[in-house]
C-alpha cells in the first residue's frame, strides 16, 4: 500500500491543523493506522494510533488531550487534527501502516510509510 500524508503547514502557536493520510489499495479498514513524528536531529516518536475498527486509539503523553486521531475508511484516510499547538509539537509528520495482528509495539513493525508532511508551530 502506499500513504500520501497532506495538511502541514506553518501555524502559531495555540493553533490547529489536520493531517490527513490517503492510502491506495483496497484494504485500508485491514491496517492498524498510526502517525509519528521527528524533529531535527531527533528520533522518530509515536504520536498516535487507532485500531482498525476505530473503536481504540492511543496517544502519547505530550499530545493527549490536544491531538485526536480518527479514520474514514470510505475514503482510505486516517486524519490527525491537532489542536492548541505548541512550538514543541514541530517536526516531520508521518503516517504508516501495520497490517499484521493486534497493537504494533514499536515504530519498526509497522509495514509501510508516507513520505512525510512538515508542521512548524511558531512561538
Amino acid at each position: 500500500v502506499q500513504l500520501q500524508a497532506s495538511g502541514g503547514g506553518l501555524v502559531q502557536a495555540g493553533g490547529s491543523l489536520r493531517l490527513s493520510c490517503v492510502a491506495s489499495g483496497r484494504t485500508f479498514s485491514s491496517y492498524f493506522m498510526g502517525w509519528f513524528r521527528q524533529a531535527p536531529g531527533k528520533e522518530r516518536d509515536f504520536v498516535a494510533a487507532i485500531t482498525r475498527s476505530g473503536r481504540s486509539t492511543y496517544y502519547a503523553d505530550s499530545v493527549k488531550g490536544r491531538f485526536t486521531i480518527s479514520r474514514e475508511d470510505a475514503k482510505n484516510t486516517v486524519y490527525l487534527q491537532m489542536n492548541s499547538l505548541k512550538p514543541e509539537d514541530t517536526a516531520v509528520y508521518y503516517c504508516a501502516a501495520y497490517r499484521g495482528l493486534g497493537v504494533p509495539g514499536r515504530d519498526s513493525y509497522y509495514d509501510f510509510w508516507g513520505q512525510g508532511t512538515q508542521v512548524t508551530v511558531s512561538s
